[in-house]
C-alpha cells in the first residue's frame, strides 16, 4: 500500500544501528487538523537501510510531502503474540504551501491592459 501525506517535519532522530544488517532513522511530520489546531496529527515516520539519509536535507519546520508504505508484523515472544505497524518512507520532498499568499508588495497582474499578442497564425 503506497501512501502520500504533508505536513511539517518536527523531529529527526539519528540512524540507529540495530543489527549488522539492520539500520533505520525515525523523524516525526506534524498535519495540520484544518478544524482545530488542538487536533494536529503527529505522525512518526522509519527510513531503513539505505534511505536512512533522506531526511539529511530537510530541517525542523520544513513543509514536506512524505511518500510511504504501511508495514506489519507480528511478534511471538514467551508464548505471548503481538503486533505491530510502521510508516516506512521510502521517498521525501520538499512540498509547495498549498494557497500562499501573494506577498503585499508585489501588486496583482493589470490583465485588461495586456497588448494583443502579433502572431502569423491563420486563425
Amino acid at each position: 500500500m503506497n501512501f502520500e501525506i504533508e505536513g511539517n517535519l518536527i523531529l529527526k532522530e539519528n540512524e540507529q544501528q540495530i543489527s549488522d544488517k539492520f539500520k533505520k532513522r525515525e523523524f516525526v511530520i506534524e498535519v495540520e487538523n484544518e478544524r482545530n489546531s488542538e487536533w494536529n496529527d503527529f505522525i512518526k515516520f522509519q527510513l531503513t537501510q539505505d534511505k536512512c539519509n533522506l531526511i539529511d536535507q530537510y530541517n525542523n519546520g520544513d513543509k514536506i510531502k512524505v511518500s510511504f508504505n504501511i508495514r506489519g508484523r507480528k511478534w511471538e515472544k514467551n508464548g505471548q503474540v503481538n503486533y505491530f505497524s510502521n510508516l516506512e518512507a521510502w521517498r521525501i520532498e520538499g512540498a509547495m504551501a498549498q494557497n500562499s499568499p501573494v506577498p503585499a508588495d508585489i501588486p496583482p497582474p493589470d490583465l485588461d491592459n495586456i497588448p494583443p499578442e502579433n502572431d502569423d497564425l491563420p486563425f
